[in-house]
C-alpha cells in the first residue's frame, strides 16, 4: 500500500552558551550532561532504526561546546589539565573535595539537579547517599540537619556521590555498557581509577556525539538544520514592533528599537552557517529559527541566505490564517496546518507545529505504558490521514520539540517510548517519516497571503519581552549593543578585540535569558541565568573597555513560581 501521510518529527537540540565569558568556567554543567545522557541516546536510537527518517536541529554555540568539552576532558585525562567545569574537575580529583560546610553543601546541592524520581530514586545507593545526611525530598538540602553532618563526611562520601550522579546522567545506551554495570554493582568505594575510567567513557562519549550525527545525515538518514549562531529572537532583534501581532497591548522596552538588530539577525544567521559547515561538512538547506519566531522581515532575511524552509508554531499558524482573512472553518478544519505555507512572494516554505502531538511527547507520554504511548500517538496520526483522505499524501504532519528535556520525565531516559515509537512509525504501511527539506519540494504548499509575527510558545513573544523583567533585559542588553556600537564607531578596538567582543555580544543576545526572567520561573533556575545574564554583560563592557553600569549589580528577576518540567519546556495544549 503507498504511503499516504508525510511526517516529520523535528528534535531541535539547544543549550545556551554557559561560560563566563568566551573562555571562563562552565557556569552550568547541562551541555555534557545533556550530551552523555540525552544526545548520545537520540542517536543510539536512530542508529538501531536505519529506516527511520527524522530532522536534527543543532544550536551552533551547542556545538562549540559540545567539541570544547570533549577537547578539555581529552587534555584533562591526557595530562591533568583541569577543566573549566567544576563537577568535572572534582570528579577527577584535579579539585580536591571543599573542606568548608558551603563548599560542601554547594556539591550535594549540585549532586541533585536532576528529576529524582527517574533518576535518583530508582538508585538506591545514590538515594542512601542523600538520605543519610538528611538531604531528602522532604526536607531540602537546606535542612538545619544537613549542615550539621557537613563537617562530619569523608572525602569518599563526595566522591561515592559524584560518581552516582553521573551514572545517574548516563543515558540508557551508555549505561548498558560493562564498566558501567561494573560500577553500579560496585556501588561505594570508588577509586581514582573507576572515576578515570567513566570519565574516559564520558569523554569518548563527548569526542563521537557530532560525527555521529553527521554520519547519520551524510546515509541520508536524518536532515540536519541550524539555528542563528547565538540562538537570538531574530524577529524582536529586527524590530521591537514584531510583538505587536499577538501582544497589542502588552507593555514593550523603553528602548524604541534594538540598534543594528536586522544586522545583528544576518551576522547570527551568517555565523551559524559557518559554524554547521565546520562541523557537518555541508550547508543546511532549512532553519529552524530560535525558538520557532518568525516575522515577514525575518523570512526575507532566510531568502537572502537561500534557506528553502524554516518552522514555526500552531499558534503563528491561526494569527496568520486570521491575519490573511481566512474563514473560520478554515481555520477550525486545520487542513493547511498541514501544509507548509508559501507567504507572500517569499520562497521560503514555513511549515507549522502541531502542537497537541508535539505536546503529548513533551508533557503526556512520560506517565504512560510505552506501548499505550506509542499506540496513542500513530492512532493520531492515522485519523489525520483519514481525515485528510485522497489529499493525505500531499500533507505533512510537523512535530517539533527539545531533543533533551522531555526525557528526564521518562522512564529510562525514554529508552521504550523512542524504541516502540521509531520502530511504529518506520514499519508503517501507510505513514511515511520524512524530512522538511524533502516535504518543502514534494508537499503542496498553501497560499498565505500574510506572516504573524510570533514563536512556537502560544503564538506571541510574551516568553521573552512584554513584561517588567523581562523588558528591563532588553534595556540593559540595548545599552551594552550602545557602547559596543560607540567602541566600533570610534576604532577603539583592533581587529582581535573586535572579534571577541562581537562573539560576546551574540552570547549576550541569547534567547535563553529572557525566557528564564519573571516570577513563574523557579527561582533556583532564574538565579542561575539572571546572574550569568549580568556577567556576560559585564564580560562585554570590559571587553570595549567601558565601565559596566551599576545596575548590573543588582538582581534583575527572581521567580518563584512553578512551571512544568521545571521550566525548560513550554506546554501550548492542555
Amino acid at each position: 500500500m503507498a504511503k499516504t501521510l508525510n511526517v516529520v518529527l523535528c528534535w531541535h537540540m539547544h543549550q545556551p552558551y554557559y561560560r563566563e565569558g568566551l573562555s571562563g568556567t562552565y557556569h552550568l554543567p547541562w551541555v555534557y550532561l545533556h550530551g552523555i545522557k540525552d544526545y548520545s541516546d537520540m542517536a543510539a536510537h536512530l542508529e538501531r532504526h536505519p529506516k527511520m527518517r527524522a530532522v536534527v536541529n543543532f544550536a551552533p554555540v551547542l556545538l562549540e561546546q559540545l567539541d570544547d568539552y570533549a577537547q578539555q576532558l581529552e587534555q584533562l585525562l591526557k595530562h591533568g589539565t583541569p577543566t573549566q567545569d567544576r563537577m568535572l574537575n572534582l570528579l577527577a580529583g584535579v579539585e580536591p573535595v571543599p573542606r568548608d560546610v558551603d563548599g560542601r553543601l554547594r556539591v550535594i546541592q549540585d549532586c541533585q539537579r536532576c528529576h529524582a524520581p527517574r533518576m535518583i530514586d530508582p538508585s538506591p545507593p545514590v538515594r542512601a547517599l542523600l538520605d543519610m545526611v538528611g538531604a531528602t525530598d522532604a526536607a531540602g538540602s537546606g535542612a538545619a540537619s544537613l549542615h550539621w553532618h557537613l563537617g562530619y563526611l569523608s572525602e569518599q562520601y563526595f566522591l561515592d556521590l559524584l560518581t552516582w550522579y553521573h551514572l545517574a546522567w548516563l543515558g540508557h545506551a551508555l549505561r548498558a555498557l560493562p564498566l558501567v554495570q561494573r560500577l553500579m554493582v560496585e556501588e561505594r568505594d570508588f577509586s581514582q581509577s573507576d572515576r578515570h575510567e567513566l570519565l574516559h567513557l564520558i569523554q569518548h562519549c563527548m569526542a563521537g556525539l557530532i560525527p555521529r550525527y553527521r554520519a547519520l545525515a551524510e546515509r541520508g538518514q536524518i536532515e540536519l538544520s541550524m539555528t542563528p549562531y547565538g540562538h537570538p529572537i531574530v524577529p524582536l532583534l529586527n524590530d521591537f514592533a514584531n510583538m505587536r501581532d499577538a501582544q497589542p497591548e502588552a507593555p514593550a522596552p523603553e528602548a524604541a528599537a534594538y540598534p543594528g538588530g536586522a544586522e545583528r539577525s544576518q551576522w547570527h544567521l551568517r555565523r551559524g552557517i559557518e559554524v554547521f559547515e565546520h562541523y557537518f561538512g555541508r550547508r543546511p538547506s532549512g532553519v529552524w529559527l530560535s525558538e520557532g519566531a518568525v516575522s515577514e522581515d525575518a523570512l526575507a532575511q532566510l531568502d537572502e541566505f537561500g534557506f528553502a524552509w524554516t518552522a514555526s508554531g500552531e499558534g503563528v499558524w491561526r494569527h496568520s490564517c486570521i491575519k490573511s482573512g481566512a474563514s473560520e472553518e478554515d481555520i477550525r478544519t486545520k487542513r493547511t496546518l498541514f501544509s507548509p505555507a508559501q507567504v507572500a512572494d517569499f520562497r521560503a516554505r514555513v511549515f507549522f507545529r502541531d502542537d497537541g502531538l508535539s505536546d503529548l511527547i513533551g508533557f503526556k507520554y512520560s506517565d504512560w505504558h510505552a506501548d499505550d504511548a506509542v499506540g496513542d500517538f500513530v492512532h493520531h496520526l492515522e485519523n489525520i490521514a483519514t481525515y485528510l483522505g485522497k489529499e493525505a499524501k500531499h500533507h505533512v504532519v510537523s512535530v517539533i520539540l527539545d531533543g533533551e528535556n522531555a526525557w528526564e520525565y521518562y522512564p529510562d531516559n525514554g529508552h521504550h517510548f523512542l524504541e516502540g515509537l521509531y520502530g511504529a512509525l518506520s514499519r508503517h504501511r501507510t505513514l511515511n517519516v520524512s524530512t522538511f527539506a524533502e516535504q518543502a519540494e514534494a508537499a503542496t504548499s498553501q497560499p498565505m497571503k500574510q506572516l504573524a509575527a510570533g514563536s512556537w510558545v502560544y503564538g506571541s513573544f510574551s516568553t521573552w519581552i512584554g513584561s517588567e523583567d523581562k523588558n528591563r533585559g532588553w534595556d540593559y542588553l540595548v545599552a551594552a549593543k550602545r557602547a559596543y556600537d560607540h567602541a566600533v564607531i570610534g576604532n577603539e578596538l583592533d581587529a582581535e578585540a573586535l572579534a571577541l567582543a562581537t562573539r560576546q555580544l551574540a552570547v549576550c543576545e541569547g534567547s535563553d535569558w529572557f525566557w528564564w526572567f519573571g516570577d513563574y520561573n523557579p527561582a533556583s533556575s532564574v538565579s542561575d541565568f539572571e546572574q550569568l545574564y549580568r556577567t556576560q554583560l559585564r564580560e562585554l563592557y570590559r571587553l570595549i573597555g567601558v565601565a559596566a553600569p551599576p545596575e548590573l549589580d543588582q538582581t534583575l528577576s527572581t521567580g518563584g513560581g512553578w512551571a512544568d518540567n521545571a521550566g525548560t519546556m513550554r506546554r501550548n495544549v492542555g
